[in-house]
C-alpha cells in the first residue's frame, strides 16, 4: 500500500477545497446555519460540477472509477469546510445502485452521478444493519439529511437489506431540532412508497456499503478536527496579549500541540480503512468500526480544545467556531457510537 496519498488524490483535495473555498465561505456557512433550509443548492451544483456524484461509479458506467479511499480523501476536505450537502449519501448511493442487480433502479444513475437526482441514507441514526426495521411499506428512519430536499433514499430495510425509494407519494418528512445545524435532520415516514429492493436481508454487500459509510464518517470527522486545530494555531499567532502573541505562552503551546497529536496520528486510521475496504483486506470491517469510533471521539476533544484556546470569542455565535463544534456532536452519534463500533471492532478481533 501507499504511505501517503498520490498527486491524483491531492489534485482531488485540492479541487474540491478551492470550490469550497469559493462558493461556501465561512460568513455562507453562518448564513446557512441562521436559516431554516436543509440543503444549499448553489454549493451543491459547484460540488457536482467537479464529478464527485460518480466519483465511486464505475467509467463504463458513467463515473469515475475511483475507490472509497479517494472518497474519504473528498469527504475530509468536506469536513473541514462543514459543507452542508448529502455528499457521502450521494457518492455511496451511486454506487450501490450500479451493484445492485436491479436495471430499473440503476435507471437513476446518469442523474445520481450528475447530482440532479440528490440521494441521502435513511439508515437510522444509532443502528446496525441487522437491527434496521423500517421498509418501504412502513417505519420511520430518524436522523435523515437534507430529506426534503432528496430525491431517493438509501434506505436499510428490516433485518438488514438496503432499498432505493423515491421522494413523493408514500413519503413523508418532519423536520427535528439537531445540534448540528450544517447538516439539518429529519424524521422520514415511509408508506407505500415507491422502491427498488437493491440488496436483500443478509447480503454481505449490505455490511460493506455500512462500513463505507462509516469510513467517509471518519473522514469528514477527521476534516473537521483537522479545521479546529488550524483555526486555533492561525488565531494563537494573530491575537496579541501582554506585548505578543498568545501563541507564545508555554501553556498555549502544550495545547495546541496536544491537539495536533490527537488529530495527526489518527488520520492514518481513515487511509489504512479506506485502503483496507478497497482491497478487502479481512480485517476492513474492524477498520471502519476503529476509524469512526476513534476519528469522532478526536473531533470532539479537539473541538472542545479549540473553543478554549479562544478564550471567549470561541464561545460566541458570531465567530463560527461552534458549527464544528456541533458537528463534531453528530459525527459521534451518528451510524453508531464510539462504544458500540469499540465492542463490534473487538468483537470482529475474536476478544
Amino acid at each position: 500500500m501507499r504511505f501517503h496519498p498520490s498527486e491524483e488524490q491531492l489534485a482531488i483535495q485540492d479541487a474540491v477545497r478551492g470550490t469550497l473555498e469559493d462558493v461556501w465561505p465561512k460568513s455562507r456557512v453562518q448564513a446557512f446555519v441562521e436559516g431554516e433550509a436543509d440543503f444549499d443548492a448553489e454549493s451543491w451544483a459547484a460540488l457536482m460540477a467537479l464529478g464527485l456524484g460518480g466519483l465511486l461509479l464505475p467509467e463504463d458506467k458513467g463515473g469515475a472509477g475511483l475507490a472509497l479511499l479517494d472518497a474519504a480523501m473528498v469527504a475530509e476536505v468536506a469536513g473541514q469546510a462543514a459543507a452542508a450537502g448529502p455528499l457521502a449519501a450521494q457518492m455511496l448511493t451511486a454506487m450501490t445502485v450500479s451493484k445492485s442487480k436491479n436495471e430499473a433502479a440503476q435507471a437513476h444513475l446518469e442523474k445520481l452521478a450528475s447530482g440532479e437526482s440528490i440521494a441521502t441514507f435513511a439508515f437510522g441514526g444509532e443502528w446496525l444493519p441487522e437491527t434496521w426495521d423500517a421498509t418501504p411499506d412502513k417505519g420511520s428512519v430518524r436522523f435523515v439529511q437534507s430529506a426534503s430536499a432528496a430525491n431517493l433514499f438509501l434506505l436499510g430495510t428490516a433485518g438488514g437489506g438496503i432499498a432505493l425509494v423515491e421522494a413523493g407519494e408514500g413519503v413523508t418528512v418532519e423536520p427535528v431540532k439537531s445540534s448540528d445545524r450544517t447538516r439539518r435532520l429529519s424524521t422520514v415516514t415511509f408508506a407505500g412508497a415507491k422502491a427498488y429492493q437493491l440488496f436483500e436481508a443478509g447480503d454481505p454487500f449490505v455490511a460493506r456499503i455500512f462500513d463505507a459509510a462509516l469510513v467517509l464518517t471518519a473522514a469528514d470527522a477527521l476534516g473537521g478536527a483537522q479545521y479546529c486545530v488550524d483555526l486555533s494555531v492561525a488565531y494563537a499567532k494573530e491575537r496579541e496579549q501582554f506585548g505578543q502573541p498568545i501563541g507564545r505562552f508555554q501553556a498555549l503551546k502544550h495545547q495546541l500541540a496536544q491537539m495536533a497529536l490527537e488529530v495527526e496520528p489518527s488520520r492514518a486510521l481513515v487511509w489504512y480503512a479506506g485502503y483496507a475496504h478497497d482491497a478487502d483486506l479481512p480485517d476492513a470491517a474492524r477498520a471502519a468500526a476503529m476509524a469512526k469510533a476513534h476519528l469522532a471521539d478526536r473531533f470532539v476533544s479537539v473541538a472542545r480544545a479549540a473553543v478554549a484556546a479562544h478564550g471567549g470569542i470561541g464561545y460566541t455565535w458570531e465567530y463560527g467556531l461552534n458549527n464544528w463544534f456541533r458537528r463534531s456532536l453528530f459525527d459521534r452519534a451518528y451510524l453508531g457510537s464510539p462504544a458500540i463500533h469499540r465492542a463490534r471492532s473487538a468483537d470482529l478481533a475474536g476478544w
